[in-house]
């Protein structure tokens, strides 16, 4: 693994990746410069350990990304509603994953607190109130660490059920738009994605999907 000891190491990096790509293909920035035509748009944990590009191998253009501490979607971000609005209704895009993460620092910061930090614990007030709701069923886990693990479970399908509340999203299914939805799990003590599948039935007792869906 490269080691960054610096910013400097950053940009010596970059043009020695940059070099290597036209090395192997020379028009490679040409037609990275015409308009984005990604597939998937994933709303990730900002954290440092979860490169999306390299654990889906992945190229530059392929990835629609927005990351927040702890894959939260709020319905009054505007910041996140504005990119799935531009993700499906100007780059119609279909896939629509949400991806957490094993040792989430903000899992454990919603149960835990954080010394003077409230910003943060403020943000992930969500997970908080879904620990609470569900605290007998986790801490009968005992393990804490497998606990945390669980709960980083539950919020990423607790956000995905957020996700299709989002106006633009139902203005999808009004629309008959075709939309996928994913929740995954980075598991970061093997590097695998765990898709946490949930059978179409159950969304739809939720009420979260069309009856044609």
């Amino acid at each position: 693994m490269i080691q960054h000891n610096d910013y400097s190491d950053l940009l010596r990096n970059n043009h020695k990746w940059a070099a290597e790509k036209l090395e192997t293909d020379k028009s490679y920035f040409e037609e990275l410069a015409k308009p984005q035509k990604p597939k998937f748009l994933f709303i990730g944990c900002s954290d440092s350990r979860i490169p999306l590009e390299s654990i889906t191998e992945s190229e530059p253009g392929e990835l629609f990304v927005h990351r927040n501490i702890a894959n939260q979607i709020n319905l009054t971000d505007i910041n996140l509603l504005s990119i799935i609005e531009y993700a499906v209704e100007i780059l119609n895009i279909e896939h629509i994953i949400v991806l957490g993460h094993y040792k989430c620092g903000g899992v454990k910061a919603a149960v835990e607190g954080l010394d003077e930090e409230d910003i943060v614990e403020n943000w992930v007030s969500q997970i908080s109130d879904l620990y609470h709701f569900h605290k007998k069923e986790l801490e009968s886990i005992g393990d804490k660490a497998k606990m945390y693990d669980k709960l980083s479970e539950m919020n990423v399908i607790s956000q995905l059920k957020n996700l299709l509340r989002t106006p633009i999203i139902q203005r999808a299914f009004r629309n008959n738009k075709k939309l996928y939805f994913h929740g995954w799990i980075f598991d970061i003590y093997t590097g695998l994605i765990n898709d946490l599948q949930l059978p179409l039935d159950e969304w739809k007792e939720y009420d979260l999907l069309p009856e044609d869906y």
